[in-house]
């Protein structure tokens, strides 16, 4: 059999199907046979030769006819052309895409190809015996290869693009490449050969018609003046050529930034201004060289580079790199300067080296500081006071003389006064003008120690502006105690107690310093040296024994010994601090006349006790002249609610118009007045009083001191008013001599002071003096 393949008329018409048709190439293919026959046992194979060989068909892609599109023909030489032979095509595509005529062999294509959708069918072809079904060809592959027509235009698949290129760039610097893609076949005429061209963006930017790089083409685009461009490129397969297909896309391009421009402040002066009161780190204000640039181009740092300010005032760079921020370094006195210049300088910290002669990149400005006076409290010339006083000062007594000033330029007139609490028991009073702080009440160590004194500083033309300043005061010791016993003494005597014998030991205590390091001196009082009864006997380690000087005691002859003891505890004499102790010594029981002696003495006190008592309720009053008993005194009365008792009584006019002649006896405080308003003047140096010792200044100055204390109080009670007296007697040593306020005191009033008032008063002393008795001693 010969290899043969028939081609219909048609496809003779079209020349290129044609050439693709009519082009076998020979395949070597095993053949099989035909037909086996099997003769008893033995099986005799014949190999028969190939009527037909397949290698590959040719066919336009894109066929729009209305008819399927013709393929080709298989036929086989055992065809006869009687139907007796079956034609089957199987493969990618077989029945879909391609069909076959069974009886002909005809194939034919039943949907549209697209070369670039699949290039080519891998089809197998068999012809079988349509009766038996037997195969009378062997199975051959052939290939259907779609060819390829321009159909496609170029693609740009990443469009559109984003480029940048620094500004000021040269002529030719490449920007950016692009590539168009074109889905026709590379390999078969120029569909997919492109050419780029640029349809927008001249004459700043052009594109390589083979590569597709776009270039820099116009020199020194500046940033500052247009950042954005906008490029359209276009792609044309077909090498450019007249009917061409084309596509195109579009390239933003942005210039990016360089540091091409210098900065520059928009001022040449700056003022600003902070007050006094502002601490260390306080941000005065912000500066701003402005720079054309962006970015780290536009990035500054900030200097003072001269000024009477650059050790006050420090300058550093925000967050942003951008603006210069002064704040203070030092603290600011308006007193000291008002006012401070600073010459700052801006520089770019990123310089680029090809337009340095540019330059300079940095500019210089002058910043005028203005100071704020703020009114400032008071200023204590020491930051805390420390003092040391006996404890034995007397009330009065000048502890330490403070010192506060105005430290604003007004220089306002500074008051003093204590923190009450600081000083709740009101120990101490400190005289409103001076600062002078005074004890107005007896100071004992042994109560309190240290006294730690809060002293205010007040502007008198505004209340607001208070200084503090602590003042510690330590108390020094004085041997003011006397030893006492340590504890309670019961000795006893036994009636079978012989000469020398122990009956007690002595010890004592002194709250005095050092504490625990008193020598006591134990002996007997003078008036029982030569006792026959007892001795004394020290020990030289604070202690002593009590010892019996005789033996023979009964309890018929005596049942109770005083023997008065005399402790010392180691001062000079003159200046002793002594107690006396009994030791005493009581039976187990006592005897009937003991006990009777013993009722019989505290009967006669009674009946003493009485009888003082009812001479004195029955004293005569003084005479008086005038029947209406005319007092010259002032009485004041009020209406008024809310202070209680002790605003219902009147001032002590006499401490306000002459404080320092005025002298009240401690027993005889008035009750509407605390401890330190007690004349407390008279202990202050003339030179602290105002007016020049004028009794209008110092009632001036002392109406002062009680009004800033009763602000700073708030538990004192409302002196809203002031009165006026018109008194007699004016520095009288007698002082007053009425009754009134006579009943404040569950005891009366001690007259004996008028024996010392001279002839004047003798009648007077006659008749409410006491007489001094002598009372016996007890042993």
């Amino acid at each position: 059999m010969g290899d043969r393949v028939h081609l219909p008329a048609v496809a003779r018409t079209l020349l290129p199907v044609a050439l693709g048709i009519l082009t076998l190439l020979p395949h070597s293919l095993l053949g099989t046979p035909a037909e086996e026959e099997h003769v008893g046992n033995s099986a005799l194979l014949q190999r028969a030769k190939r009527s037909w060989v397949w290698n590959q068909f040719f066919v336009l892609e894109e066929y729009t006819g209305l008819e399927p599109l013709y393929i080709g023909k298989l036929h086989s030489d055992m065809d006869k052309g009687d139907g007796s032979i079956k034609y089957i095509l199987t493969g990618e595509g077989a029945g879909t895409t391609f069909t076959i005529d069974d009886s002909t062999g005809d194939i034919h294509a039943i949907q549209r190809l697209d070369r670039e959708v699949k290039a080519q069918y891998i089809l197998r072809a068999q012809a079988r015996n349509r009766l038996t079904d037997r195969p009378l060809e062997p199975e051959s592959e052939f290939i259907v290869k779609i060819q390829d027509i321009n159909d496609n235009e170029p693609r740009f698949l990443d469009g559109p693009y984003q480029a940048t290129v620094p500004e000021m760039s040269k002529i030719g610097t490449s920007v950016i490449q692009l590539t168009a893609t074109d889905a026709d076949d590379p390999t078969y005429g120029n569909s997919a050969r492109v050419v780029y061209s640029i349809l927008e963006g001249q004459p700043y930017f052009s594109v390589d018609a083979k590569t597709g790089v776009v270039r820099v083409s116009l020199a020194d685009m500046d940033r500052e003046t247009r950042e954005n461009y906008t490029v359209v490129i276009q792609a044309k397969d077909m090498g450019g050529q007249l009917g061409g297909l084309a596509g195109t896309t579009t390239v933003n391009i942005t210039l990016s930034d360089i540091n091409d421009n210098p900065p520059m402040f928009d001022q040449r002066l700056y003022q600003m201004s902070i007050p006094e009161s502002a601490p260390v780190g306080s941000v005065v204000g912000r500066i701003w060289a402005k720079d054309r640039d962006i970015g780290v181009n536009a990035e500054m740092k900030y200097s003072i580079i001269d000024g009477d300010g650059r050790d006050t005032f420090d300058i550093s760079t925000d967050p942003t790199n951008l603006f210069g921020v002064i704040t203070v370094k030092k603290p600011l006195n308006f007193e000291n300067k008002p006012s401070y210049t600073l010459k700052v300088e801006g520089a770019n910290t990123h310089l680029d080296p090809a337009f340095r002669h540019r330059g300079p990149f940095k500019d210089v400005t002058i910043v005028h500081v203005s100071i704020e006076d703020v009114d400032e409290p008071p200023l204590f010339d020491s930051p805390a006071y420390y003092v040391e006083l006996p404890e034995d000062a007397e009330i009065g007594t000048m502890v330490k003389t403070v010192s506060a000033r105005d430290p604003d330029a007004a220089n306002n007139t500074v008051r003093y006064s204590i923190d009450r609490s600081s000083d709740p028991d009101k120990y101490f009073y400190i005289e409103i003008t001076s600062g002078s702080l005074m004890t107005v009440r007896s100071l004992d160590r042994e109560e309190i120690g240290w006294h730690n004194i809060t002293i205010l500083a007040m502007e008198m033309n505004n209340p607001t502006q208070i200084a503090s300043v602590s003042v510690a005061v330590r108390v020094l010791d004085v041997n003011d105690n006397p030893p006492s016993l340590m504890h309670y003494l019961e000795a006893y005597v036994c009636e079978n107690a012989k000469a020398g014998q122990l009956i007690q030991t002595v010890t004592a205590v002194d709250p005095d310093e050092p504490l625990g390091g008193q020598h006591f001196y134990y002996s007997l009082a003078p008036e029982a040296v030569n006792n026959p009864n007892f001795t004394l006997k020290d020990n030289q380690d604070n202690t002593a024994w009590i010892l019996t000087r005789r033996g023979g005691w009964s309890q018929q002859d005596q049942t109770v010994f005083y023997l008065p003891i005399f402790i010392s505890d180691g001062e000079q004499p003159g200046n002793v601090m002594s107690c006396n102790a009994e030791a005493y010594s009581l039976p187990a029981s006592l005897s009937r006349g003991a006990l009777i002696a013993i009722l019989a003495c505290i009967f006669v006190l009674l009946v003493m006790i009485l009888l003082m008592l009812s001479l004195r309720t029955h004293r005569k009053k003084p005479y008086l002249c005038d029947e209406e008993e005319n007092v010259h005194e002032n009485i004041v009365r009020y209406d008024d609610e809310g202070g209680g008792e002790e605003d219902t009584e009147a001032f002590d006019i006499a401490a306000m118009w002459n404080p320092r002649e005025a002298h009240h006896h401690l027993g005889k405080m008035r009750q509407d007045m605390l401890p330190e308003i007690e004349s407390l003047s008279r202990y202050v140096p003339q030179a602290c009083v105002m007016g020049g010792g004028s009794g209008d200044s110092n009632v001036h100055g002392y109406v002062l001191a009680k009004l800033l204390e009763a602000d700073m109080d708030p538990c004192a009670p409302p002196y809203d008013s002031l009165q006026t007296y018109a008194y007699e007697g004016e520095g009288s040593v007698a002082e007053s001599l009425s009754s009134l306020q006579s009943g404040t005191s569950n005891t009366d009033h001690e007259y004996d002071y008028l024996n010392d008032w001279g002839p004047r008063f003798k009648k007077l002393a006659e008749m409410y003096g006491v007489l001094e008795t002598n009372s016996p001693p007890l042993w």
